[in-house]
């Protein structure tokens, strides 16, 4: 007998079987936001130093937010440089294929004047306001950021030798054009520095490429002494440049050279790019091992001068490492916030969860701090050929900001990607790649160790260095016990030091709290100073642990929440 048919109306409807898609409690998406605009430490600052700056600064802010820009920097960073050794009729071209959107990210760079301004403007502060900038660009991209910081510094390099002084006018040119054209065809340049070694690493008096004298001849109407080049460099990044400050020895003196990669007959000169480097980030950007071989290049200053001139524009790819570093935080933080205050969990927003409130504003801290000391530098760096004591206080600071703030980012970075959980390990949102960026520049130009011999160094050499480190710190003491206790105990490390460079890092620390203490004294909020002088500064059951969200109990999550309002970019 057959079964009965159940009626209409006692049939349930099938299950949806898309109702578990709906996506819930997800973060907002990390644009539609101004990077300067929204960030009241950065734009009180440009208020300080340089207002005729601001707008051109907001219109980098804004690229910082824009969903289309940041796609341009996914792009660029998943999409790998290629080399490309030959042609496809077996000609040798030593050339790098890159990405549109590393192009369009170029332009818009050279567009908004980040490797150039602080040559070009007649205002006051032209570098600070061009560490801004580079502080703001950082957060468009990293991979781009190399080649405006070097462009940056050459020009320093290029202005006091007669015979490039084309390219010291291509190289503040703002258009950019990606070709083999000869200097004089170019609207504007990119330009490489290739130094490093196999051998030598970090000590370049261990250079071992040679150069022979080749000839002298107008060139763009200057002299120029052109030699012969004989040897391989480990490191040398975006080899597709115009043209690379180089060493080689002549008669067993480094010398510096400056080598164009098109000749004046249009020819192309004897670069050979031997390898692209698989670096573990910073992918956007080709970095590679070049070859030497009857290579011609253009002397640049005395014969045995080399280390010398070098030094003359690494100070400035110093100071744009410690200021993009701290940017390359800025953007962290920002995330980090943006994730924590627009996704819920256990019944509130992240960002009120007394733990989470506890490790946004202890980064906000470090951030802020390691902001406003790299601009205290770049303001400096204003006065290096007007004021002694600037130049003394540069002299010493510099080489500490970019330890500092390069070895900072790291930690950094390992906590803006926790805030974010599992999603900041996945290459869908930026944060995976921000995290294997955060090393580059602890390596790059020096490592740790390197730039605290140099701290060392400078108090060794010249005594106003450590003169003009204390005139810095005397207008804000007196104003917190803790500081000034911090600022005593600082001067017989200082004295250590210079018997022991075993000494050098912790010296090095101490100077970079001594002045991050005091550029927040001067410019922040009673609760940043407060957090600040009680975790940083050492003192009891409030000493810092060395995780982040270690505030201890001196600290309320009251103080935590207005720290953590300061830092949020404002849409």
């Amino acid at each position: 007998m057959n079964a009965p048919i159940p009626s209409t109306a006692a049939l349930k409807p099938a299950p949806d079987r898309y109702a578990t898609h709906v996506v819930r409690n997800q973060a907002a998406m990390p644009t539609g936001f101004n990077a300067f605009d929204g960030d009241v430490v950065l734009k009180a600052a440009i208020e300080r130093e340089a207002p005729w700056a601001a707008s051109r600064c907001s219109a980098i802010g804004k690229l910082a937010g824009d969903d289309a820009v940041q796609e341009l920097a996914r792009q660029a960073n998943r999409n790998d440089p290629e080399l490309k050794t030959h042609d496809r009729f077996g000609n040798r071209i030593d050339w790098v294929e890159l990405h549109p959107a590393w192009h369009a990210l170029m332009s818009l760079a050279w567009k908004h004047e980040v490797p150039t301004l602080s040559w070009t403007s007649k205002e006051k502060q032209p570098h600070f306001a061009r560490a801004v900038l580079s502080y703001l660009w950082n957060q468009v991209e990293q991979g781009t950021g190399c080649p405006t910081g070097m462009v940056y510094a050459s020009y320093a390099g290029f202005r006091h030798e007669p015979a490039l002084k084309i390219w010291a006018e291509k190289s503040l040119g703002t258009v950019y054009e990606n070709s083999r054209r000869e200097v004089a065809d170019k609207p504007s340049v990119v330009i490489g520095y290739a130094m490093t070694e196999k051998q030598g690493g970090s000590d370049l008096r261990e250079t071992q490429t040679t150069a022979v004298f080749s000839h002298s001849a107008d060139y763009h109407g200057a002299t120029a002494h052109w030699y012969e080049l004989t040897g391989h460099k480990w490191f040398c990044s975006v080899p597709q440049s115009d043209g690379f400050f180089t060493l080689a020895k002549v008669d067993g003196g480094v010398t510096c050279f400056f080598l164009p990669r098109t000749l004046p007959d249009g020819s192309h000169n004897r670069f050979f790019i031997q390898r692209l480097k698989d670096k573990a980030g910073n992918r956007s950007n080709a970095s590679s091992e070049v070859e030497y071989s009857g290579t011609l290049a253009i002397r640049v200053g005395e014969e045995g001068a080399g280390l010398r001139e070098i030094l003359s524009h690494s100070h400035l790819t110093r100071l744009d490492f410690a200021v993009g570093s701290a940017g390359l935080m800025r953007q962290m933080l920002t995330l980090a916030l943006n994730h924590a205050t627009t996704r819920d969990g256990f019944g509130s927003s992240l960002a009120r969860r007394p733990m989470m409130a506890n490790v946004l504003a202890d980064m906000a801290v470090e951030v802020e701090a390691a902001t406003l000391m790299a601009l205290r530098i770049a303001r400096a760096t204003d006065h290096i050929d007007t004021d002694p004591q600037e130049k003394a206080f540069a002299r010493v600071t510099t080489p500490m900001a970019k330890y500092f703030n390069c070895s900072r980012v790291v930690a950094v970075a390992n906590e803006a990607l926790q805030c974010h959980g599992g999603n900041g390990f996945v290459e869908d949102g930026p944060m995976a790649r921000l995290y294997r960026e955060a090393p580059l520049n602890s390596v790059w130009e020096g490592t740790a160790n390197m730039m605290c011999m140099d701290v060392r160094r400078a108090m060794l050499k010249d005594a106003s260095c450590r003169d003009a480190l204390f005139a810095e710190l005397a207008d804000v003491r007196g104003q917190d016990a803790r500081f000034d206790a911090y600022v005593n105990a600082m001067g017989p490390l200082l004295d250590a030091v210079l018997q022991d460079e075993f000494l050098a890092r912790p010296a090095a620390e101490a100077i970079a709290r001594s002045l991050q203490g005091a550029e927040l004294l001067r410019h922040s909020t009673p609760e940043v100073v407060d957090v600040f002088m009680k975790t940083r500064l050492g003192g009891g059951a409030n000493n810092w642990g060395v995780m982040f969200g270690s505030l201890g109990p001196g600290v309320t999550q009251a103080q935590a929440d207005i720290i953590v309002e300061r830092a949020r970019v404002k849409r």
